[in-house]
């Protein structure tokens, strides 16, 4: 399977449009499946009300494609403040003047028209901004991005269902290895070379890792259970000291969304009760609760760097690819990706999409916590702003990777870095184990 030919004018502009278009259809899904109350309201302080994230998705359009890329005049320049992210804080935004939502609709339709006509006449080359579509592909990472956040809303919200999809397909218990060993060398980790990237992924360079096993399958809600069971939340060996005193100060004893009645497990999904499936990767959990797990199974967090190796490193072709089955984009059959479903597939689905290693569900089903800090690799450079990585570089950050089933393919690669503190809870993150094998392979 190989990559797209990114260098083909037409094909690029195909590309970049249908990328801008999914996510689009996506936004609008979001936003009229409930009432405008719904829309203004802020369901959680950790999220921003669901017109700030539309007219905002509008506003970064306007700003990066139609001023910078384009060289326009600003359309409403009285509202950046507004949808400036870094000016306020979420908790702030509903006493905001915000668009009320019909005009919010507007403002972000009338973007995205005079947006594709200068898709229509860009020439891909010129500027680090227009090469490759660059600045295209990534105002359709950024509304995808705030899409799973948005998705992330509608799972905090109370009240009835407002989204439904259909579940994955039903997959026979895995029953293949619990493990699988990477062995120790170098790879090439991130990447120079594909075209929408962001600055984080980048540059490519070479890493040296040890031999070490991971999970072939993510952490299942069963397993956690047994975790659970154990009285693993009421035991401070297995937590960090920080989120010892976070999970007792919060009185936190199960995943978010979860509850116990009758004698089995239930959730909350989408405003729909349910028991806990089994045989899904748990979801819901903050970095402390995945660590604290690891340690309780003996085992510990996969870093970044060997999670990446899992997942991209070929040993036959002695090579890094764009994603563990290869260099192709994701297909249905790779992959759990895009909102097709509103939940994990069972852990050990998706063959298609295992890696040359034999490990599964890598891209898509749960983020995947990693034992390391968010920090820039060797020769990073901020582009095209240092707000989108730059200054969250630091030991505050824990790395997730492989992306969700809220995660859109455009927002997903081997490559594709996503961060967030070790508390974070309501996103849709899980983890896998790893352990050393140098012992076992000397």
């Amino acid at each position: 399977m190989t990559a797209p030919d990114l260098t083909d004018p037409e094909t690029l502009r195909e590309r970049a449009l249908a990328a801008l278009t999914t996510a689009r259809d996506r936004t609008a899904l979001l936003t009229s499946c409930v009432e405008d109350p719904d829309l203004t309201a802020q369901h959680s302080p950790l999220m921003s009300p669901l017109v700030w994230d539309l007219a905002h998705i509008g506003n970064q359009e306007e700003m990066w494609l139609l001023r910078e890329v384009a060289g326009r005049d600003a359309m409403r320049p009285e509202i950046d403040g507004l949808y400036d992210a870094f000016e306020h804080p979420r908790a702030e935004r509903p006493s905001l003047p915000l668009l009320p939502p019909d005009e919010a609709r507007r403002y972000a339709a009338e973007v995205r028209g005079r947006a594709l006509d200068v898709l229509e006449g860009t020439r891909f080359r010129g500027t680090p901004l227009t090469e490759a579509g660059f600045a295209f592909g990534m105002i359709a990472q950024h509304e995808q991005q705030h899409d799973e956040t948005m998705l992330i809303t509608h799972q905090l919200r109370k009240g009835p269902a407002a989204l439904t999809a259909p579940d994955p397909a039903p997959a026979p218990p895995f029953t293949g290895p619990a493990e699988v060993l990477v062995p120790g060398g170098p790879f090439t980790m991130g990447t120079s070379a594909e075209p929408w990237a962001l600055d984080n992924e980048r540059p490519a360079h070479q890493r040296l890792v040890p031999p070490f096993f991971i999970d072939t399958t993510p952490v299942t809600n069963a397993a956690y259970q047994a975790f659970i069971a154990d009285g693993g939340y009421g035991d401070p060996r297995w937590w960090t000291p920080d989120g010892w005193t976070h999970i007792r100060s919060h009185s936190i004893e199960a995943p978010l969304f979860w509850r116990r009645e009758a004698g089995q497990w239930l959730r909350r999904r989408f405003g729909v009760t349910e028991v806990v499936p089994p045989d899904e990767p748990v979801l819901h959990v903050s970095w402390y609760e995945a660590d604290a797990y690891a340690r309780w199974a003996g085992r510990r967090l996969p870093t970044e760097t060997e999670w990446e190796k899992a997942a991209r490193h070929d040993p036959a072709a002695d090579r890094s690819t764009r994603y563990p089955w290869g260099d192709a984009d994701p297909t249905p059959e790779h992959a759990n990706l895009g909102q097709r479903h509103l939940r994990p597939a069972p852990a050990g689905s998706y063959p298609a999409g295992e890696s040359p290693l034999g490990v599964r569900q890598l891209i898509g089903d749960v983020w995947e916590w990693t034992a390391s800090d968010f920090l820039p690799y060797p020769g990073f450079t901020a582009f095209p702003y240092k707000e989108y990585s730059e200054v969250f570089f630091g030991p505050e950050h824990k790395v997730l990777r492989g992306g969700s089933f809220a995660v859109d393919a455009v927002a997903c690669r081997g490559t594709f870095r996503n961060w967030d503190y070790p508390i974070r809870r309501q996103i849709f993150s899980g983890f896998r184990t790893a352990r050393d094998a140098a012992a076992e392979t000397a």
